[in-house]
């Protein structure tokens, strides 16, 4: 999606998981985060995404890592 321009519809998306698992997503920040691919791997870039709370209080790690495997 971030090659085609289209980063708006991949918040849409992690927020629409977000709600499938039950979770609010109002209540967090929906950040990416663009990194070299690991070597050997067909992409050049890798999006990360991060998630962030807006109460402050710690995000759940098994969302966090999650969030990412079905990114």
């Amino acid at each position: 999606m971030f090659e085609q321009g289209q980063s708006f519809f991949a918040i849409t998306k992690v927020q629409e998981w977000l709600k499938e698992r039950k979770h609010n997503p109002e209540d967090y920040d929906i950040l990416f985060h663009k990194k070299p691919a690991p070597p050997g791997s067909k992409e050049v870039m890798v999006v990360e995404i991060e998630l962030r709370r807006k109460d402050g209080q710690p995000v759940d790690p098994w969302l966090q890592e999650q969030a990412n495997l079905h990114a």
